[in-house]
């Protein structure tokens, strides 16, 4: 992960690459380890548990060295434990590497490699990798040839780092579909999964592509290859400042990230929305839909729900119909798209493993491709025809907030552009749109006011709740799957969310007294259809929680636990009723004793298929 310059760094090498884990622990692992060169020597160190915990048993911070590389794990081959743990050796030790992703030929790597008389220690896949190298080594040739030709066998996903006794100054790194940046300074080198890992030492990166080798040298030198095309790739003309500081990901005084960043929702916006109104790219992608056949949404998660909002958008604003597509699910759609269609991919690390196959299943058939991401230069957003990019700055806590909000009103402002050219929306219904979308920060700003301390107070009555029901119709839907999906993340209540009017169609048997039913009014046009499914749920005695519009007196009356809000169009209530139910979810989670940041068998960005 790090390579100390000439004078190096101010603290020891462990400290420096703990101090990097910690920065990465929003991604979510069950294990830790480090290894570094001292004295020509690899030591390695890990063991399962969060860092904290394996620092303090395996003194992890007082490893000493110039090159050394750490590594989190989240188990996929092999359960959590202390062998399993990376980084993996060689048979000698000689040779240590670390991995994010997986290795899809692994098993028949292995079975020829244990022919050969190589010894496997643990249960994954990654070990496979040293032994590959190991080999390569016999032959004779260098730890890089060795690395490329190792690399070259390899099947799957991934991103790794390695160091070779043999060239003990410095870390070899290779990337396929698995995120992986170089961070450059006076001071030292680093490579990384993520950029906030280095950030506390430098803002100026690599982003490394797909199918790219090379290595980082304690004496500055830094290698870079496109092991396809045979040929060496320029690290000056590609390296860049990202605007984030040190400070943006950090806690800034809050108990955690993602409580954080929820409250950091209205400057998000503001810099979204002050960026897409200048920005062409945001024209030219009105454009392309406009020219399109059919267009289809493309993500996982939340993102997801972003782009459930992005379609009903669409209808609304440009009468245009899309289909919404789970990335993971591609195979099917991806059959069905030729080069009149348009993809608009959507992720908030731009590295979301399921989009990017999604995504390069649809362009092999012709589909045009929107990307819109929070990550300049991420995986997906280099795979775009044209790319947008949200201005969320970086976000840590595991379960996406300011990201959303950000897709949410990127997505509508693509939309207006599309009604706008389709005639479907007239001038001065934009201005009326945008208008009120420079008021949304502000009115976001009140509104998480207005509910953190109804949130902190309503998690009292429904900490003990096994389950509960989300319902709304319209524009509303998607925000309330959006609800149900935080409650599931951090407070691990089982939420389900539903077209208000399906509720009568099976749900509505598992309501009985107290079960609670939260309603999202977000919509105004379809508010009566939904009144009536909240007098449903209320003459079987259910609890009954809403997020209203201020002043409709005739919902506050007939809810046991309202949130009022100030609210804007139906349209962009999707992006203004958001907080309450970001905000139930994070003081649900603190009730019931659990770590928002760091959600069981969660990930920030979901590497692996």
């Amino acid at each position: 992960m790090a390579v100390q310059r000439n004078h190096g760094l101010n603290l020891p090498l462990g400290r420096v690459i703990v101090e990097c884990l910690e920065r990465l622990e929003y991604r979510g692992y069950d294990s830790v380890g480090l290894a570094c060169v001292s004295d020509g020597t690899i030591v390695v160190r890990k063991g399962k548990g969060k860092i904290a915990e394996v620092n303090s048993s395996h003194r992890l911070d007082s490893l000493v060295g110039t090159v050394g590389i750490g590594h989190t794990r989240w188990a996929t081959h092999g359960k959590p434990n202390d062998v399993n743990a990376h980084p993996h050796a060689d048979c000698s030790g000689k040779v240590v590497v670390a991995h994010n992703g997986i290795i899809a030929n692994y098993l028949d790597l292995k079975e020829e490699l244990v022919a050969r008389g190589h010894r496997f220690i643990s249960e994954t896949d990654t070990e496979v990798f040293a032994h590959l190298i190991e080999d390569n080594l016999k032959k004779g040739v260098s730890p890089y040839e060795a690395f490329k030709a190792s690399v070259i066998r390899l099947n799957g996903s991934y991103s790794f780092v390695a160091l070779v006794a043999g060239e003990p100054d410095k870390i070899f790194f290779a990337r396929r579909n698995s995120p992986l940046t170089l961070g450059i300074s006076d001071q030292a080198l680093f490579v990384a999964s993520d950029i906030p890992a280095f950030l506390e030492y430098t803002n100026r990166v690599v982003v490394i592509n797909d199918d790219e080798v090379g290595y980082i040298s304690r004496d500055g030198a830094i290698e870079l290859q496109d092991l396809m095309a045979l040929r060496s790739v320029s690290v000056s003309s590609r390296a860049r400042v990202i605007g984030w500081t040190a400070e943006l990901a950090r806690k800034a005084g809050y108990p955690h990230y993602m409580i954080k960043e929820v409250h950091e929702q209205p400057l998000a916006l503001r810099q979204t929305i002050s960026f897409f109104e200048s920005d062409l790219d945001l024209m030219k992608a009105a454009h392309a839909i406009h020219g399109s056949d059919r267009i289809f949404f493309l993500a996982a998660g939340t993102a997801y729900y972003a782009c459930l909002a992005g379609r009903d958008a669409l209808i609304h604003c440009a009468r245009r119909p899309a289909f919404n597509v789970v990335a993971s699910e591609y195979f099917l759609h991806a059959q069905s798209v030729s080069e009149k269609d348009l993809v608009i991919a959507v992720s908030q690390s731009g590295e979301t493993i399921d989009t990017l196959m999604g995504l390069r299943a649809f362009k092999q058939r012709g589909a045009k491709i929107i990307t819109l991401t929070n990550v300049v230069d991420s995986a997906i957003a280099r795979e775009g025809d044209l790319r947008l990019y949200t201005k969320a700055g970086p976000e840590i806590g595991v379960a996406a907030t300011k990201t959303f909000a950000t897709q949410l009103v990127a997505l509508q402002m693509l939309a207006e552009k599309v009604g706008v050219l389709n005639g479907s929306i007239s001038s001065e219904e934009e201005a009326e749109f945008l208008r009120e979308l420079r008021a949304a920060p502000s009115i976001m700003e009140r509104n998480i006011s207005l509910s953190e301390a109804k949130a902190r107070e309503l998690s009292r009555v429904l900490k003990d709740k096994p389950s509960m029901y989300y319902l709304s119709r319209g524009k509303g839907v998607p925000l309330a799957k959006e609800g149900a999906l935080k409650i599931k993340e951090v407070a691990y209540i089982h939420a389900e969310a539903y077209e208000a009017g399906e509720s009568k169609h099976g749900p509505i048997s598992l309501v009985t007294k107290f079960f609670p039913v939260l309603f999202v009014f977000s919509d105004n046009e379809v508010a009566d259809y939904t009144f009536n499914n909240l007098m449903e749920m209320k003459s079987r005695d259910a609890y009954t929680i809403g997020v209203v519009s201020k002043g409709n007196r005739k919902l506050v009356e007939n809810l046991d636990y309202p949130f009022e809000l100030y609210g804007s169009s139906s349209l962009l209530n999707t992006v203004l009723f958001l907080p309450p139910l970001q905000l139930l979810a994070y003081y649900l989670c603190l009730q019931k004793g659990f770590d928002p940041d760091k959600p069981r068998n969660l990930a920030k960005t979901v590497t692996v298929e």
